[in-house]
């Protein structure tokens, strides 16, 4: 029976083998089919998506738009690649013809250039103020700067005004130091108590700095305003020309001798003003009555000051006077000792001859002898310290520790 069956299984095979297949569907429909087909699995799966038809629009608006501008920049940037060296050689070849047929221009030029800078020099303005108040005050107010000469090798200036009276040069000011700046904007007045009977015979210096932290100060330009040529009688608004001022002769006022000694175990630093020598006169007699103000610095805050006894009309004083700090050795590296040389006044306040500054932040003999003292601990250490200006020394401190 089983053999039966296989026999007539495969006859019924053969047969249906035998019979003739319809032709394959034309290849475009078949195409076509597929096409649409997937069209509509498209959209079908596209109006299922879990956002708002809106939402798909901005995608589609964004993704266009990164496209485009990173097809602009393609184009930018391979075609000025080809373009500037065209320009650069005509641009050549048209200054070889001007130098051809112009041999002499080029005194010509700098003459030109000179004459710029003398005129851009003079553009240089102050706005100030002054105003008196009866019977002893002149208030001298320094408001602002306007296009300041760049002093600097990044093409700015760190600018700051000194203002002090003529022919004494006894009482100094100074303005905070505008960093980068040159427009600068101040806002700052002083006072000068000068009877109003003498003030005939004074002159107003207003000289514009460009400050330098490890060098002299660049003069920018200067201001001299003789008060009996001026009218008092209200105050004065007004826009200042600035004239290249020549460099201020530094002031001799003197020397100090200190001597610094530190125990690192008992965290204890003495300071001996030994003496002075050559100071300023400061008296009408030609002498001075100084005595000198030490004051302890830690991270630029003051802890303690002390000073000396006052000598009697020298130039030339002997203190020999010690004073001890208490500092621990975890805190020495930031320690400043400002020592200041003043000449005592019974009737009014005390002028200062001169400033030096010792320790942390400070550079030349004042860094050394610090440097000598931590160097040698437990043993006195003398140097002489040349006296500067009470606004430089000042000046210096205010700016950041580098």
């Amino acid at each position: 029976m089983r053999l039966v069956d296989m026999a007539g299984v495969r006859l019924k095979r053969e047969a249906e083998e035998e019979e003739p297949r319809p032709p394959p569907p034309p290849p475009s429909h078949h195409s076509n089919h597929q096409f649409t087909s997937m069209k509509n699995k498209f959209f079908n799966e596209f109006t299922h998506l879990p956002m708002p038809m809106w939402a798909v629009g901005a995608i589609v608006v964004v993704v266009l738009a990164l496209v485009a501008c990173l097809v602009f920049c393609i184009y930018k940037k391979c075609f000025n690649k080809t373009k500037k060296p065209k320009a650069r050689e005509r641009k050549g070849g048209g200054r070889g013809r001007r130098k051809k047929e112009k041999e002499g221009e080029d005194a010509e030029e700098k003459k030109v250039r000179t004459d710029r800078f003398n005129q851009l020099n003079s553009m240089t303005l102050l706005f100030m103020s002054l105003s008196l108040l009866l019977p002893l005050q002149l208030i001298v107010g320094i408001l602002q700067a306007q296009d300041l000469p760049a002093m600097d090798m990044g093409g700015t200036s760190d600018p700051y005004v000194k203002v002090y009276m003529l022919p004494d040069k006894k009482k100094k000011f100074e303005t905070k130091v505008q960093r980068k700046n040159l427009c600068p904007v101040f806002n700052e007045t002083f006072t000068f108590k000068i009877p109003y009977s003498e003030l005939g015979g004074q002159t107003l210096v207003l000289q514009v700095f460009d400050f330098d932290r490890f060098g002299k100060h660049d003069v920018i330009g200067e201001i001299k305003i003789p008060m009996n040529s001026i009218d008092l009688g209200q105050p004065i608004h007004e826009w200042k020309d600035l004239v290249g001022g020549e460099k201020e002769e530094q002031e001799k006022l003197g020397d100090i001798c200190i001597s610094l000694r530190y125990v690192p175990t008992a965290g204890k630093l003495t300071v001996n003003i030994m003496e002075a020598k050559n100071l300023k006169k400061m008296d009408v007699g030609g002498l001075s009555d100084p005595f000198v103000k030490v004051v302890l610095q830690h991270n630029g805050k003051r802890i303690k000051k002390k000073k000396t006894s006052v000598k009697q009309n020298t130039l030339n004083p002997y203190f020999n006077e010690s004073f001890s700090f208490e500092i621990p050795f975890s805190q020495i590296q930031k320690v400043q000792l400002l020592i200041t040389v003043y000449d005592y006044d019974k009737l009014g306040s005390n002028d200062p001859i001169g400033k030096c500054w010792i320790g942390y932040g400070a550079s030349g003999v004042g860094l050394r002898h610090w440097s000598d003292m931590l160097a040698n601990p437990r043993r006195p250490v003398a140097q002489w310290h040349t006296l500067q200006p009470e606004e430089e020394v000042d000046a210096a401190l205010k700016a950041p520790i580098r």
